[in-house]
């Protein structure tokens, strides 16, 4: 029997107790979390649009909404000050800066794909 949409809730953080790899996979799964990560990481605090203009490709819809779910989940800190015109800073938590070790990781595969792909002849 296939369940419809309506009937299939999105799992909860409590789902995914039992299995750190799906817990984390979940919380930073797509296209564009890890490019946000990692540019916060490498730039520091940043403003809503310095942010938008540092991930290439990604639409201001997309970024909010990606922001709005790091910042849920307590991996991105934002903070709101009372300004005219109003001023918002994106940074890493703790938590999120955790993720230094896996950002540095896949950074280091790709420069050695780029080496051995672009060694190929042909």
């Amino acid at each position: 029997m296939q369940e419809n949409k309506a009937d299939m809730a999105e799992k909860s953080l409590e789902d995914y107790v039992h299995c750190p790899f799906h817990l984390a996979m979940n919380l930073l799964e797509g296209r564009w979390k890890f490019g946000i990560l990692y540019v916060l990481r490498r730039e520091g605090t940043m403003r809503f649009k310095e942010l938008e203009r540092a991930v290439p490709g990604i639409s201001t819809r997309m970024l909010t909404k990606e922001l709005k779910h790091l910042e849920s989940h307590g991996i991105v800190r934002r903070v709101a000050y009372a300004t005219v015109p109003p001023k918002v800073e994106y940074s890493l938590t703790e938590i999120g800066e955790s993720t230094a070790p896996v950002i540095d990781e896949i950074s280091r595969w790709g420069e050695r794909y780029l080496a051995e792909t672009t060694a190929i002849p042909g």
